[in-house]
């Protein structure tokens, strides 16, 4: 469930929405004047909704080069390419 808060409890109870953020890994919706403005999230989910999307991102142009060629690759394959991108 979204928690939202007027814009005003970010200067008046920073802490508590900062703990609230940090323990449920969850946005806080801030509206002002009734409206949404902003969202507050903790830097560790950010990071992680980051990362989401960017694999998202990848897998989904992964999937769109299938579309315009025949060529696969084995899984060993592609465990030999990573082995040999990561210097092992």
């Amino acid at each position: 469930m979204n928690l939202i808060r007027p814009v005003s409890d970010l200067r008046n109870n920073f802490a508590e929405i900062s703990k609230t953020v940090h323990e449920t890994a969850q946005p806080v919706f801030l509206t002002k004047n009734g409206y949404g403005n902003m969202v507050v999230l903790s830097m560790e989910a950010f990071q992680n909704m980051q990362f989401e999307s960017e694999v998202y991102f990848q897998l989904l142009e992964a999937e769109r080069e299938a579309e315009y060629t025949n060529t696969r690759y084995s899984s060993k394959d592609v465990l030999s390419s990573m082995k040999e991108a990561i210097g092992g």
